[in-house]
C-alpha cells in the first residue's frame, strides 16, 4: 500500500503530488457539475405541464426535494474512493480489454454530457470498493483512498489488488477517518463501510434483519445506510409504502437525524415507540411490577377476549319492511351470521361492517325465494334500514379502545373474566389502579398504557403497514411494544438493532429470537458484529469485564484500536472536584466531551459546574467548537458517543438501578460511549467485576 500527502499544491513535475493535483481538478469539476445539476433543478418550469394546481404542488414539492438532494456540502467529501477496474465491469474479461475509473461519493454526480463523474457509493459498481480484497480483487486493479482536511483533498492512499507483490496493509487513511473526532451530530460512515457491514446493507428489501452488535460496532450506523441503500434500490416501492427510523428516545433521534440528509435521503421518518402509541397523553409511570405485566405479550390476549366480549348473540329476529312486504330473519340465523364473522377472527372493526350487509344478502335470498330480482342496491339499502342497524349495535357495538383499557385497568371483575388463565390472581392485582379515574382524559395514562390501547385500536381496525422499517437499540423493548412496532411493518421487513448486553429495563429482550417472534419477523436473519471501530480496545476490554455478569455466553467485542492511555481509573476524595479537573483535562484535547453519571447525581454536578464556569449542553443539543461538554444522565447515554467520556461513580451508576444486573447493564452502556478516551472517576469502591 502506498500512501501520499500533501498540504499545498505543487508542480506535476513530482510523481507523488502530480496524481493529487489531477485528484484535486476532478475533484474541483465534479463540484461545478454539481452546481449544474443543481441549477438545472432549480431552473425547470412546471406552469404548463400539469394538468391541475394538485399535479402542480406534487410536482413543485418533488423538484424541492431534488434541489435539496442536490446540496453541495462544503466540508463533506464528494467523493472518498476511486476504483481502478482491469476490465469494463459486466463485459467479458477477455485479454487485452480496456477497464473503467470510477469514483465513489455519497451520491451521483454527471457532467453536461450525462457522463458520470462521481458514482453513488450504493450504485453496483461500487460494491468493490467495500468487498474487494487481495484474495478476492473482484477485477480492481487499484483501489484509492483519498484523504480530507475541512474539505480540501490533501491525501490519497493506493492498494493495488491484483498486484501479488504489494504488503497487505492497514489503512492509515481509513483508520484516520474512524477516529475523527467527533463534534455534533453523528456522522455517515460510507467511506468507511466494512466488509461484513456492506454484505448486512446491501441485503435485500425482502427480507429482515437482526443485527446483534456490541458497542461501537457500528450496528446504528449499518442500520441507517441499509435504509439509504434500499431507498436507491427500491425507490419507487418505498416512496409508496414509507420508511420508519424508531430510537429509544428524542436526543437518540436527534443524535442521528443529520445521517440520511447527508446520504442525500430527505423523506425518512423518525420516531420512538412512545410517539406511535400517542393515543392518549402520558402523564402517569408504572411501578417495576406493573410495567412487567403490562409489557407481557399475554396482555394481547386478554385484550382480544375484552374486545370480542362485546358481541352478544341476538335473541329476537330482524323484521325488515320494503314496501308492503315484511321479511323475517330469525334470530338463530342471525346467530349463525355472527358466529362465522367470530370464527374468521378478522379485526373487529371489519366484522362490524360486514354485518349489516350479511344481513342484508339473508334478506335477498328470501326475496329471490319470494320471485322478487333484487340488485346490489336493494341490499344497499337493506343494509341500511334502521331495523337492521338497531340488530347490529345490540350484537356488534363499536368499542373504543381507550375505554376498553379503561375498564379492564379499573374493575376487578372484567379483570378477572378476560384475564381466567392467563394472568395470575398477583398479577391481576398489579394492573388495578388503586383509585380509578372517572373518564379517559382525567387518567392518568403510562407509556405501557399508551401501548395496551394501540393494541386493542389494532384489534378493531387494522394498522397502515410502512415497507420498511428501521428499530434501534431494540434490546429494551417489552414484547408488547416490539407487538407495536410489528404492526408497522407487517406487510413491510424491519431492521433490528441491539445489543443484549446494553438491556437496562426490567423487560430487557433474553434473546433475539424471542424478540423477533414477538415482532411478527421470526424469519429474520440474526447477524453478529464483533468487530469494533470506535471504542479502544483498552476501553472495552475493561467493559467486558463485566459481560460475564450481564450477558453470559456473549461475545465480547474485538476492537481494531489500540489506543495506549485511553483509559484511565482514578479514586479520588472529592469527587466533584475530581470530575472537574478530568472534564478540564479532556477539554484541552479536540473532540466532544460526555460527563455521565447517575441519573440522581447530575443535579451535584450541573451545580458544581455552572458555579466553575464551564458551559455544558445537555444529551440532544448540538456541541459547538465553543461548548463540547455535555452532562449526560446515565439513562440517556444508549446509543450516544462522545470523543473523550468522563464517568462519575460507578457505583452510583449501579445503585441508581432497581437491581444489580440491570445497574451492572447501565454502567457497561456508560464505559463504552468513549471513541478515544474514558476517565473513570469514584469515591466509593468499585463494583467487584471491575475492581
Amino acid at each position: 500500500m502506498q500512501a501520499h500527502a500533501q498540504t499545498d499544491p505543487a508542480p506535476d513535475t513530482d510523481p507523488d503530488t502530480a496524481p493529487l493535483a489531477r485528484e484535486r481538478a476532478h475533484l474541483a469539476a465534479s463540484r461545478a457539475a454539481l452546481r449544474a445539476m443543481r441549477a438545472d433543478a432549480e431552473a425547470l418550469d412546471i406552469r404548463d405541464v400539469t394538468a391541475n394546481w394538485v399535479n402542480a404542488a406534487v410536482l413543485e414539492r418533488q423538484i424541492d426535494d431534488r434541489i435539496k438532494s442536490l446540496a453541495d456540502l462544503a466540508h463533506t467529501p464528494l467523493f472518498f474512493g476511486r476504483l481502478d477496474y482491469l476490465h469494463a465491469p459486466g463485459a467479458e474479461q477477455a485479454e487485452g480489454a480496456e477497464g473503467e475509473q470510477f469514483y465513489i461519493g455519497r451520491r451521483h454526480v454527471h457532467d453536461a454530457e450525462g457522463d458520470p463523474m462521481v458514482i453513488d457509493w450504493r450504485a453496483p459498481v461500487s460494491q468493490p470498493f467495500y468487498r474487494a480484497s487481495k484474495k478476492n480483487p473482484m477485477d480492481v486493479a487499484l483501489r484509492r483512498r483519498f484523504g480530507y482536511t475541512g474539505g480540501d483533498l490533501t491525501a490519497y492512499e493506493d492498494e493495488h489488488l491484483s498486484d501479488p507483490a504489494e504488503d497487505v496493509r492497514a489503512s492509515r487513511l481509513l483508520q484516520q477517518e474512524i477516529e475523527r473526532p467527533r463534534v455534533g451530530p453523528m456522522r455517515d460512515i460510507v467511506a468507511t463501510i466494512q466488509p461484513e457491514q456492506d454484505e448486512i446493507v446491501r441485503s435485500g428489501l425482502g427480507g429482515s434483519v437482526c443485527v446483534q452488535g456490541g458497542p461501537g460496532t457500528g450496528k446504528t450506523a449499518v442500520g441507517l445506510h441499509r435504509v439509504a441503500y434500499l431507498l436507491y434500490a427500491h425507490r419507487e416501492r418505498l416512496a409508496r409504502t414509507g420508511t420508519l427510523v424508531i430510537g429509544p428516545n428524542a436526543s437518540f433521534l436527534h443524535y442521528i437525524e443529520q445521517v440520511l440528509p447527508a446520504l442525500g435521503e430527505l423523506e425518512v421518518k423518525q420516531a420512538t415507540v412512545d410517539d406511535l402509541v400517542a393515543h392518549v397523553e402520558v402523564r402517569g409511570t408504572d411501578g417495576t411490577a406493573a410495567a412487567l405485566v403490562k409489557g407481557d405479550a399475554r396482555m394481547a390476549e386478554v385484550l382480544r377476549r375484552a374486545v370480542r366480549s362485546h358481541v352478544t348473540l341476538p335473541t329476537e329476529p330482524v323484521m325488515v319492511v320494503r314496501g308492503s312486504r315484511r321479511w323475517r330473519v330469525p334470530a338463530y340465523e342471525l346467530e349463525e351470521i355472527i358466529r362465522e364473522l367470530l370464527a374468521r377472527d378478522i379485526r373487529y372493526g371489519a366484522a362490524r361492517d360486514a354485518l349489516p350487509q350479511r344481513v342484508a344478502h339473508a334478506v335477498l335470498v328470501r326475496m329471490e325465494q319470494a320471485g322478487e330480482a333484487p340488485d346490489d342496491r336493494v341490499q344497499d339499502a337493506v343494509a341500511r334500514d334502521p331495523a337492521v342497524k338497531a340488530a347490529v349495535k345490540a350484537a356488534w357495538p363499536p368499542v373504543d379502545p381507550a375505554k376498553l383499557v379503561l375498564r379492564l385497568l379499573s374493575d376487578a371483575e372484567f379483570l378477572a373474566a378476560h384475564a381466567e388463565g392467563i394472568l395470575e390472581a398477583d398479577e391481576q392485582k398489579a394492573l388495578l389502579w388503586a383509585k380509578p379515574p372517572r373518564s379517559v382524559k382525567s387518567a392518568k395514562w403510562s407509556a405501557a398504557d399508551a401501548v395496551l390501547i394501540d393494541e386493542a385500536h389494532d384489534l378493531v381496525s387494522r394498522t397502515p403497514s410502512l415497507g420498511h422499517v428501521v428499530l434501534d437499540e431494540a434490546q429494551d423493548l417489552s414484547p408488547m411494544q416490539y407487538r407495536a412496532v410489528g404492526r408497522r411493518c407487517t406487510t413491510g421487513s424491519a431492521t433490528v438493532l441491539g445489543d443484549l448486553a446494553q438491556g437496562t429495563t426490567p423487560w430487557a429482550t433474553r434473546s433475539w429470537a424471542e424478540a423477533l417472534g414477538h415482532l411478527g419477523k421470526a424469519d429474520a436473519v440474526v447477524e453478529e458484529l464483533t468487530a469494533g471501530f470506535r471504542v479502544p480496545r483498552e476501553v472495552i476490554a475493561y467493559a467486558s469485564r463485566l459481560l460475564p455478569a450481564i450477558a453470559p455466553g456473549l461475545a465480547a467485542v474485538a476492537s481494531v484500536r489500540e489506543s495506549p492511555g485511553s483509559l484511565a481509573v482514578r479514586e479520588v476524595a472529592d469527587l466533584d472536584a475530581a470530575c472537574l479537573e478530568a472534564c478540564a483535562e479532556s477539554l484541552r484535547r479536540e473532540g466532544s466531551i460526555g460527563l455521565i453519571a447517575a441519573d440522581a447525581r447530575v443535579p451535584a454536578l450541573a451545580q458544581a459546574l455552572t458555579a466553575a464556569g464551564v458551559t455544558y449542553l445537555s444529551p440532544g443539543e448540538e456541541t459547538t467548537p465553543d461548548t463540547r461538554l455535555t452532562l449526560v444522565p446515565a439513562s440517556l447515554a444508549k446509543g450516544l458517543e462522545y470523543d473523550y467520556v468522563v464517568l462519575d461513580e460507578p457505583a452510583a451508576v449501579v445503585d441508581g438501578e432497581p437491581d444489580e444486573r440491570t445497574g451492572l447493564r447501565r454502567l457497561y452502556v456508560a464505559l463504552t460511549r468513549a471513541v478515544s478516551g474514558l476517565i473513570v472517576v469514584h469515591a466509593a469502591p468499585l463494583p467487584d467485576r471491575l475492581a
